[in-house]
Order: C-alpha cells, then sequence, then structure tokens
C-alpha cells in the first residue's frame, strides 16, 4: 500500500509539473470550463430557488380555492355557496376572496382586500414595486380612476416590506367596502372561495364533494398550483437554457474536440514516458489526475461563481429573461438553497464526460509502441 501512494505521490508530481508547462493554454481552458459550469449551475440554482420559495409561499394557502364557471372561464362567485360548501365533512373553515386587476402607467396591478383591513376605509397599503413605480411614500396620496371613470382618493397607510417583494411588488390592498365600491362589484359575490381541510389526506375528497355539490364551480387544489409552478419554473429554466445556447454549444464541440484525440506533444509525451519505463497504468493515472485537476477547480471556481451571481448579485445575466412582459419587476434576493441532487447532477454533467474523454484517448495512446509515437 504505501509503494502504491508513493508511486501515486510522483505520478502526481509530474502532472503538477505537465500542467504548469502549457499553463497559458490549461489556464484558457479552465476559464472557459468554468464559465460554461457557471452558467449551467445558474440556471439550475436559480430554477431550484424559485421552486423553494414557491414552496415556501404556498405552504400557508388554503387547501383548496373554489372558483365559479361561466361558459368556461372564471366568474364570481356568490357568497351563498360558502354556506353549502361549510356543511361538507372534514371541512374547517371557509372564507371568501376579494381580488382583481387594475391597469394603469403601463403596468397590471393587483387589487385585493386584506381580513386584517376590513374598516380602513379610504387608505391603501401598497408593495415596494407599486412604490417605485408611481413614486409615492407612505403617507402620501394615491388617485385610482374607478369603473366608472370617478376619482377615488386613497392615503397610502403602509408599504409593504422589501423581504415580501417577490409576492408583494404590485399589491394594492383595499378594505372590502373600497373595493366593491371601486369595482362596482355587489355585495353578495366574492372572486373565489377558501377552503381549509381539518385532514389533509381528505382534501381531494373534499374537492370532489365541492365539485359534485356545485356543478358550476372548479376546486383547485393546493398540489394542482404547486405542480403548476413546478412546470412554469422548469420551462422559464428551460428558456435560460435556450439563451445560453452558445456556450452550451462551444462546451459539446470543446468535449468532442477534445474525446478525439491527443495533440502530438501529448502523444510525444506519453511515448517518452513509456520508452523511460512508465507502465500504461502510470500514463492513464497521469491523464487522470490531470483530468481531476482541471476539471475540478473549473467545477468548484462555477459553482461559486454561480452562488455570487444568484444568491448575491440576483443573476442579472438572467434579467431580461425573467422580466418578460412585466413592468413591475420585483427586486428581490433569492434565499440560498442548493440540494445534493443539483450538485450530483451538475458534477455528472460537466466533470465526468470531461474525465472521461479525456481518459480514453489517453488509454489509446499509451497501448501503442513508443517507437512508432516518437517517429510520428
Amino acid at each position: 500500500m504505501r509503494k502504491w501512494v508513493e508511486r501515486q505521490r510522483n505520478v502526481i508530481d509530474f502532472t503538477i509539473a505537465a500542467l504548469s508547462r502549457r499553463k497559458g493554454k490549461n489556464l484558457a481552458l479552465i476559464s472557459v470550463y468554468t464559465f460554461v459550469v457557471m452558467l449551467l449551475a445558474s440556471v439550475v440554482f436559480f430554477t431550484g430557488a424559485l421552486k423553494k420559495e414557491a414552496s415556501m409561499v404556498l405552504a400557508e394557502a388554503p387547501e383548496i380555492v373554489v372558483q365559479r364557471q361561466v361558459v368556461g372561464r372564471h366568474d364570481f362567485i356568490p357568497i351563498r355557496y360558502a354556506e353549502r360548501i361549510r356543511r361538507i365533512s372534514g371541512v374547517a373553515s371557509v372564507k371568501e376572496r376579494l381580488w382583481g386587476y387594475y391597469y394603469m402607467a403601463g403596468a397590471n396591478y393587483t387589487v385585493m382586500t386584506r381580513d386584517d383591513f376590513s374598516d380602513e376605509v379610504g387608505t391603501v397599503v401598497i408593495g415596494q414595486g407599486v412604490s417605485r413605480t408611481l413614486q409615492i411614500q407612505e403617507g402620501d396620496a394615491l388617485a385610482l380612476r374607478g369603473h366608472e371613470g370617478m376619482l377615488f382618493n386613497f392615503d397610502v397607510k403602509e408599504i409593504l416590506p422589501a423581504a415580501s417583494e417577490l409576492v408583494s411588488a404590485d399589491l394594492i390592498i383595499l378594505s372590502e367596502q373600497d373595493f366593491r365600491d371601486f369595482f362596482g362589484l355587489e355585495k353578495g359575490v366574492a372572486t373565489d372561495l377558501t377552503v381549509r381541510v381539518r385532514n389533509p389526506r381528505e382534501v381531494a375528497t373534499v374537492a370532489a364533494k365541492v365539485a359534485e355539490i356545485l356543478p358550476d364551480t372548479r376546486p383547485i387544489i393546493r398540489e394542482e398550483i404547486a405542480r403548476t409552478y413546478d412546470a412554469v419554473f422548469d420551462w422559464r429554466g428551460g428558456v435560460i437554457i435556450v439563451v445560453v445556447a452558445t456556450a452550451l454549444l462551444a462546451f459539446v464541440i470543446f468535449s468532442f474536440e477534445k474525446a478525439s484525440g491527443l495533440s502530438a506533444e501529448e502523444k510525444r509525451e506519453i511515448g517518452t514516458l513509456k520508452a523511460i519505463g512508465w507502465e500504461t497504468g502510470d500514463v492513464i493515472a497521469m491523464k487522470l489526475w490531470e483530468a481531476v485537476a482541471v476539471s475540478l477547480t473549473a467545477f468548484l471556481l462555477g459553482m461559486v461563481f454561480a452562488y455570487l451571481h444568484v444568491f448575491v448579485a440576483s443573476a442579472p445575466l438572467f434579467e431580461q429573461v425573467l422580466r418578460g412582459w412585466s413592468i413591475l419587476y420585483p427586486e428581490f434576493r433569492l434565499t440560498p438553497f442548493i440540494s445534493p441532487y443539483e450538485l450530483t447532477t451538475l458534477f455528472f454533467l460537466t466533470v465526468v464526460p470531461y474525465i472521461v474523454a479525456t481518459i480514453i484517448p489517453s488509454w489509446r495512446a499509451s497501448i501503442v509502441d513508443p517507437d512508432s509515437i516518437m517517429r510520428s
């Protein structure tokens, strides 16, 4: 065992010396390799962090949302439906919600009511994005034009904290009375109903009973919303992959070129080593250590840069893709979240192919007669 360790140490010393002789080439290789790893890791980290944020937000969401459907489209739901849902076994509570959209100054705002804001007539709570876009602060007046063109003046009571901006950037919160007056909504209807269920295992059963007793409604369970968010974020990650397709294509071409064979200089080096007594296993071990050193360096640097890019700088390279058509884009910093599965996937996508692409041609060159290599 000691002899094997000593042998490997000598091989590693020679590998370090060989890498130093081609310092410029290896630094350029590691730089490109690191950039590609950073882009791939940024996509994976960003998508994973968004999914984690969505799961944290949805953890407090009601188990079931009940919407009324008219000719296949979402319509206002009568509040009297809530009493029929309460009679279903397993239902803990039913609440009506009022929310909608308001277009102004080139952006869509989400207008809603809040349980603890029912008596605050004439006042409003807004998100950070609304404050930035309209350039208003706490204590200022907010003038909005209602459904019939009448001007409503509200006092800005509060601006929601920046920590909640991911979900509250475009929010305008009104009292129930102001909401109904502003949109001209009658008393007996709501936007939808939320249902809390006592036993989480009975959510699907309760949803089925709601659909049975109220055929014109559509119950949406929380897990369905979570799956939709996952699909959206996966799609968004795919869009970003398309954006960085040039770098990915360069990586594919590089891997193909690496797998196609060694350079003449590397072949002569292997031939010299074989001529002075190195065995095939030693040559392969040298190239293995070389590939490990290059790939792990690029992998670790890529992970660090991807972490800084996504969780510190908020992914500026992806900003335009994330903005889309939104004017009220939230300014937020994602909570760092990296799963072992993501790291393992990135390792096998970036490190393993490079090592394999290095070892195979090295093995082919090491089994050829040294004389023929030296004369080539």
